[in-house]
């Protein structure tokens, strides 16, 4: 019997980041099935962004996924290239706050606006401290005792999740600076650096722990954290390529006049 209740626990916890992605996905495409109705619509293409996010989402919280991240750092690296860079990227696309802007009350609407240009959400959303945030937890996260910490928290471990995930998706967000209006004018000059400086430093890290043998502690062999920082290095740059190709592909659908004004404005 008492194993049988911590079984059932168990599962409640696992099952539970899978409950709220479909739950926040259903929430997602009835809002955009609503504006559908409206005089000025919603992009089709916006929803499938959507979903592609919720079900990279999804496949990195299966509990074979979680499993195989728990016991192997590729597992574990696998895991957070899902939910740190390619899942926040389609998110970002498919504009999640734009979407809910429309949805909410009127007055609703205006309290997420003014949160939206607060000093906090002006902090966070610059490229500079998102980058700060996104690359720098994975240096804190690797090259501390803080992963193997992790391994015997779960609540420390789900905390991580949600940083990859918030993190990821702020840097995307700060990067593109659209389809949801940013609070900063930076140039996309400016932004392309912030975007080559996460390149080099994702870069760095991996190659820190291939020669170095981070994360320490661990109990995983020199040979899993080898093929971990591999998967990372070459994962990441596929990532941040990615990113880099959606940049200048929505810098190069705007007209000529925007795109010059763009390359050249003055960060704020």
């Amino acid at each position: 019997m008492h194993a049988h209740g911590h079984a059932t626990q168990g599962a409640l916890l696992e099952g539970w980041p899978l409950a709220l992605i479909a739950l926040v996905t259903v929430g997602y495409l009835a809002a955009a099935n609503r504006q559908c109705g409206t005089s000025s619509g919603w992009s089709a293409w916006r929803g499938i962004a959507f979903l592609m996010g919720s079900l990279l989402l999804a496949l990195a919280f299966a509990p074979p996924l979680m499993a195989w991240a728990h016991h192997d750092l590729r597992g574990h690296m696998a895991l957070h290239l899902l939910i740190g860079m390619f899942a926040p990227l389609a998110w970002v696309l498919a504009a999640p706050v734009t979407l809910l802007l429309r949805t909410l009350p009127q007055a609703g609407g205006r309290r997420v606006a003014a949160f939206l240009q607060s000093r906090f959400i002006r902090c966070v959303s610059h490229p500079i401290t998102a980058l700060i945030l996104n690359i720098g937890g994975m240096y804190v996260l690797y090259l501390t005792p803080l992963y193997t910490a992790s391994l015997d928290s779960s609540v420390l471990h789900n905390a991580i999740h949600l940083h990859f995930l918030l993190a990821g998706y702020l840097f995307c967000w700060a990067i593109l600076a659209e389809p949801d209006v940013s609070p900063h004018r930076l140039s996309l000059r400016f932004r392309l650096g912030v975007l080559f400086a996460s390149i080099a430093t994702h870069s760095v890290l991996g190659k820190l722990m291939y020669s170095q043998g981070w994360p320490r502690g661990t109990g995983h062999s020199l040979e899993e954290v080898r093929a971990a920082a591999q998967l990372m290095y070459y994962g990441g740059d596929l990532a941040e390529v990615l990113l880099a190709v959606v940049l200048l592909t929505l810098w190069l659908r705007r007209p000529v006049e925007r795109r010059e004004a763009l390359l050249t404005s003055k960060a704020s």
